[in-house]
């Protein structure tokens, strides 16, 4: 499995409007329609599509 990076700025606020704390997660995979994000200390990674948080 890939190490997770910092989100950005855009990340942290698409982050939010999916009610999810930033602070706790990282980013795997920014893709157009997705992002594929896993926590920091359970190691759950989740999926968020970004069409419905525009």
């Amino acid at each position: 499995m890939k190490h997770g990076k910092n989100p950005t700025r855009r990340q942290k606020m698409l982050m939010k409007s999916a009610r999810l704390n930033c602070e706790n997660w990282l980013v795997i995979k920014d893709a157009d329609k997705e992002m594929i994000i896993q926590n920091r200390q359970t190691d759950k990674v989740r999926t968020i599509k970004k069409e419905l948080y525009k």
